[in-house]
């Protein structure tokens, strides 16, 4: 048992989100990159593609500044803030000046081909990040808050990502309730640990096949919780 003394093949295709304008000059990333294998999701502007991202939860996000008649900085800045782990990949056009102090990973400049776009988006997904944690299918991207297990793929809430890292770090052991408690929510009051069991619950539905027969997040009644993976 961990105490407060001792703690410290079916491939799931990336997803990306093309915001990419009515009239493109340019042959269509969202057809160039669906056949490259990747799922697509297409918004015409930046408020449709706000609308969608909650609902999609992309991996990467192409912003097509030509094709919105723009220079891409006002919607990258508004991607950020609704997206703020995923990677985003601001297109130019090479005529035009390069906005400054823009919330970007990469910047391409047209033109260039679908092969160099598909490349780069995959040096930009989780599983390019060196900060990855796991326990048997269960894979966790810190970088991204992002949990990967059995042909799924969730992003986390911060409190979520301490618990399940928590978990794979002592696997096989059995957890403390206030010691999980008191890790995630920071803070020394353990009165009521009511709001970790909804928490794991989350967890359960992110990873588990059937979240209410557990096959590795599993209750020590009386105790805590223990991950088998």
């Amino acid at each position: 048992m961990v105490n407060k003394h001792t703690l410290k093949n079916h491939p799931i295709s990336a997803k990306v989100l093309v915001v990419e304008g009515k009239r493109v000059e340019h042959e269509s990333f969202i057809d160039g990159l669906r056949k490259k294998g990747f799922t697509v999701i297409s918004a015409t502007n930046g408020t449709n593609a706000l609308e969608k991202i909650n609902e999609a939860v992309p991996d990467v996000v192409v912003i097509d500044a030509p094709s919105l008649r723009t220079n891409g900085k006002r919607i990258c800045q508004a991607m950020r803030k609704a997206v703020s782990k995923q990677a985003i990949i601001l297109v130019v056009d090479g005529n035009q000046p390069v906005p400054q102090q823009i919330e970007t990973n990469e910047i391409l400049t047209l033109p260039f081909t679908a092969q160099k776009l598909a490349n780069r988006i995959r040096t930009l997904l989780p599983e390019s990040g060196r900060n990855i944690v796991s326990a048997g299918p269960i894979k966790l991207y810190l970088d991204h808050n992002l949990v990967r297990c059995l042909n799924k793929r969730t992003v986390l809430t911060p409190r979520l990502v301490i618990i399940l890292s928590l978990l794979i770090e002592h696997r096989g052991e059995v957890i403390d309730r206030k010691v999980l408690y008191k890790k995630a929510w920071e803070t020394e009051y353990t009165g009521d640990t009511r709001s970790l069991d909804v928490h794991i619950s989350w967890l359960r539905r992110a990873i588990e096949s059937d979240p209410r027969n557990p096959r590795f997040v599993k209750t020590i009644r009386g105790v805590g919780y223990r991950l088998d993976a």
